[in-house]
């Protein structure tokens, strides 16, 4: 009995090499090499002078070189014409003549018809090796030689070869879901042409950088037992013109002999973007290619089977012709994983690594909000790696804490010197931070403060982390974000009088936050709920590049007025916190400059007075002693408290 043969593609498909185009080269280059040897003797001009005329030659002085090697002579006559002969063995008579009548005469022993073999078709034998390697390596790069720039670059994924499937991938359940519908439709088409329904044509993976789009692709690649092109939106263009949409053609062309098929287009905003934005003109080479692609997708000659699979994170950028239904009929958005989605990824990445009995998965993904697959992949990764460091066989909690730490604030950077005196305003100031943060009851609550360098941050930090996953903002908690960010500089100015430029990052972000509330969101008690202002992004550089004005002047005035009330409220409000509670600012900072880093726990026990540490009056870094005072004493002026 015959076996079945598969469905599908066979895995040899990758392995066979279009022998034919590399016969038809090598017969043009040995016929050129033909052409040119016959060439360069036809230059030359060499005689071929019959025995009796050399010889009478030789007798009348006219050959004036003359080279015997053994039955072959070959000279130059004394008009400057060379000539080449054989003359019958044993003829000794011949060489007399020769020593006789030539100047320059000369016997070479005679050598093996091997050698002359080789000597005379090495260079034939090179070139034919140069254009062998040169057709090999054309064929092999599948349209990344010269002579193919018109060919796709797209690869065919085997099932056997990358083997991903639905269960290596968790946290889009949805997309998932609507995935699988299409693989349905492929595998068994007829179900849904029952009722009437259509194969899509094109499904737009959408959603921020690391959620899984490219990933998700693979899986689908892996449960489909259709041919599986990938290739990514960078690939089409090139420095010649027209290259882009010849293989966008190639492409759909290789897709047409293999339906059914999916053709995956990673980063499609790279040939996606919208057209006629000014940059290029309507002849630029990414437009011809965007158009090729269109056509392709939804034209004249399209043909049933072949489905478009795209991802990108910049969906706003895309042409609107692209993700009109009958090209991107299908819209897929991964978003960032929820609490149950984190807990799921960790469950993948975790599989392969060891983990200790007390490690409990569902505390790291509650501490980690805001992070993607990529995100949660590396912070695995970070973890088995800093457990390696330490010697030990299995990751534990503290592996995983510190892991996620140094993927969401960056790596300590304890070999940063800092003065004594930067480590004391560094200290109070982010105790300022902290102690404001922790009695603000709507703010997120605290995770850790150091005055260990971390990432981006260039003396200390106050780290906070949300218990749940949030989705929107009220106003006070806002506002309790605004008076968080303005208690390090109210610390260093109520305890040194002074104030420094480590508050620069805090004042910026305070700024840029209020001015949202005013201009974006509507919270503003005077101005009421309108935006003022559109952000307009450029369609190239996919960011913010200006903020159109569509407001009167005496609006703009009264932004600004807005904004500044916001920011001066929220700094009086945790001015008014930190003289209330200065003995707990210094308890906190005098902990911090020994212990260096506290967790929350830390922190929330001293300012609740469960741990009393030993605080002993310091020296202020602006040459004056630090001393205890009450809140009385300071009565609103923000130069009082820091007499000697």
């Amino acid at each position: 009995m015959v076996p079945k043969k598969k469905k599908g593609f066979s895995k040899d498909f990758m392995d066979r090499r279009p022998l034919k185009p590399v016969v038809i080269w090598l017969l043009v280059g040995i016929g050129l090499l033909y052409l040119f040897q016959i060439n360069n003797i036809a230059r030359r001009g060499v005689r071929h002078p019959s025995y009796s005329q050399f010889y009478e030659s030789v007798k009348n002085g006219d050959v004036q070189k003359a080279e015997l090697m053994g039955e072959i002579v070959r000279g130059e006559y004394t008009d400057g014409q060379r000539f080449i002969l054989n003359i019958p063995p044993q003829d000794p008579a011949l060489i007399a003549v020769l020593r006789k009548n030539v100047r320059d005469f000369m016997i070479q022993p005679e050598t093996n018809i091997w050698t002359n073999l080789l000597f005379s078709l090495a260079p034939m034998l090179l070139f034919i090796g140069f254009l062998w390697f040169f057709v090999y390596r054309q064929v092999k790069g599948v349209g990344t030689g010269a002579l193919s720039f018109g060919k796709s670059r797209a690869r065919l994924l085997t099932k056997e070869r990358d083997k991903v499937t639905f269960k290596d991938v968790a946290g889009v359940d949805e997309a998932k879901e609507e995935l699988q519908e299409i693989i349905e439709f492929l595998k068994d088409p007829k179900k849904f042409q029952k009722l009437g329904g259509r194969i899509p044509k094109g499904v737009l993976l959408m959603g921020p950088p690391g959620s899984g789009k490219t990933l998700l692709a693979k899986s689908v690649a892996g449960e489909a037992d259709v041919p599986f092109f990938t290739i990514s939106g960078s690939d089409f263009v090139e420095m010649f013109v027209g290259v882009g949409a010849s293989r966008v053609r190639d492409l759909f062309e290789q897709g047409k002999k293999h339906a059914p098929c999916i053709i995956f287009i990673d980063e499609i905003d790279a040939v996606g973007r919208h057209r006629g934005a000014g940059i290029g003109g309507g002849h630029d080479e990414r437009e011809q290619t965007l158009n090729a692609l269109l056509v392709e997708m939804d034209g004249f000659n399209t043909q049933e089977g072949v489905i478009i699979m795209a991802a990108t994170n910049r969906p706003d950028v895309l042409d609107p012709a692209l993700l009109r239904p009958g090209r991107f009929d299908r819209q897929v958005v991964v978003d960032l994983p929820d609490l149950q989605g984190r807990l799921g990824i960790l469950k993948v990445h975790t599989q392969k690594v060891m983990l200790t009995k007390d490690v409990d998965l569902s505390v790291v993904a509650r501490g980690t909000p805001g992070f993607s697959g990529a995100d949660l992949a590396n912070l695995v990764n970070e973890a088995a790696l800093l457990a390696a460091r330490n010697d030990k066989k299995s990751i534990g909690l503290e592996e995983l804490e510190e892991a996620r730490d140094k993927v969401r604030w960056g790596r300590e950077r304890r070999s940063r010197t800092i003065s004594e005196e930067d480590r004391r305003i560094t200290a109070y100031h982010e105790s300022g931070h902290a102690l404001v943060l922790h009695l603000l009851p709507e703010t997120e609550p605290l995770h850790k403060v150091t005055i260990i360098p971390r990432g981006m941050a260039y003396l200390g930090a106050t780290m906070q982390l949300p218990e749940q996953d949030r989705y929107t903002e009220s106003r006070k908690e806002l506002l309790g974000q605004i008076a968080g960010m303005m208690g390090g500089r109210v610390a260093e100015e109520v305890m040194f009088g002074e104030i420094s430029s480590g508050a620069a990052n805090d004042i910026k972000n305070a700024t840029n936050l209020a001015r949202k509330m005013v201009c974006e969101w509507g919270m503003s008690e005077k101005l009421g709920p309108m935006t003022f202002g559109e952000r307009e992004e450029h369609i190239f550089l996919g960011r913010e590049i200006t903020r159109s004005v569509d407001y009167s002047e005496s609006t703009a005035i009264d932004i600004d007025k807005e904004v500044r009330r916001i920011i001066d409220e929220s700094y009086q409000r945790a001015r008014k916190l930190i003289l209330e509670n200065k003995d707990k600012l210094i308890a906190l900072a005098e902990t911090l400059l020994k212990k260096e880093v506290m967790e929350g726990k830390e922190v929330e026990a001293i300012i609740d007075g469960k741990v009393v540490p030993q605080v002993t009056p310091s020296i202020n870094p602006y040459g004056r002693l630090l001393k205890r005072r009450s809140p009385e004493e300071f009565n609103g002026n923000t130069n009082v408290g820091t007499a000697s």
